[in-house]
């Protein structure tokens, strides 16, 4: 028998279940967008609940074989024995994961058919089921998506290593403005709760200190910018590069004229 795992990224919304009693959160109601680095702390969450749903049609508790769903009658149903979904983590990611059994090889063609079939169990299937159950966590609810509409595919060993091997040491947690209709208190409390999440708590006291004194909408948003990940993170990094920039040259000019003038006052 021959096994393979066709690996996928996982995508998940959050919603928190903390609250702030002087904050109103009544614009807050997307939840906030994770990819598999952000879930891999739920693994074991979201493993149980895949398996769940595995059991589902199951009299017996065996897992859901997708194989059974499949009317084709070809090649692949002859040679694939089985197509199982689970949750796979590799390096600091989680990914849905199809474990195939095979009784005989499948040629590209084939893998390719098979490819197409699962993708189609993943957003119309199984995974449309799944990313409709909500998944209790420490701190709110999960919601999983094993398909997404931009950008799904079947990931090669070359692209997981290249995902793993381009990890930074530690990713700051990310947080989304759109959506939060210019409302910096739903904002900020969302980054602080991720920042204290993350064991940042001195960064969170810091962070609202600093928004608090900022006097401007955008200006709280682009500290905020500073301690999460933000749409505007990018733009953040690049005005405060040029700003130190700005500073040295004029910081280079004075010296010119210092020293032009104390040249000057020797002759």
């Amino acid at each position: 028998m021959i096994e393979i795992e066709l690996l996928s990224p996982l995508t998940g919304d959050f919603f928190s279940d903390e609250r702030e009693d002087d904050i109103d959160y009544s614009d807050l109601e997307e939840g906030e967008p994770f990819d598999g680095r952000d879930l891999l702390q739920y693994e074991a969450s979201i493993r149980e609940r895949a398996e769940e749903e595995n059991r589902l049609d199951s009299s017996v508790g065996d897992p859901c074989n997708l194989m059974v769903y499949y009317h084709e009658e070809n090649e692949v149903k002859r040679k694939v024995e089985s197509a199982v979904i689970s949750v796979k983590s590799r390096g600091d990611t989680l990914y849905g994961c199809t474990t195939l059994k095979l009784r005989e090889p499948l040629d590209e063609k084939e893998l390719s058919e098979l490819k197409d079939y699962i993708r189609g169990q993943y957003s119309d299937g199984w995974g449309e089921g799944f990313e409709q159950r909500e998944i209790s966590v420490v701190g709110g609810e999960l919601y999983v998506h094993f398909w997404q509409p931009d950008g799904f595919r079947f990931l090669s060993e070359a692209e997981l290593g290249r995902d793993s091997s381009a990890e930074e040491p530690h990713k700051r947690p990310r947080i989304q403005l759109l959506g939060h209709d210019e409302n910096i208190f739903v904002i900020m409390a969302r980054a602080k709760q991720l920042l204290v999440r993350d064991g940042q708590h001195q960064e969170a006291k810091e962070m609202i200190d600093r928004v608090s004194d900022a006097g401007d909408y955008y200006r709280a948003l682009a500290i905020v910018s500073e301690y999460v990940e933000t749409e505007l993170s990018p733009q953040v990094q690049k005005g405060r590069k040029e700003m130190r920039e700005e500073q040295d040259q004029k910081i280079r000019k004075s010296e010119q004229r210092d020293q032009k003038k104390r040249s000057g006052d020797s002759r």
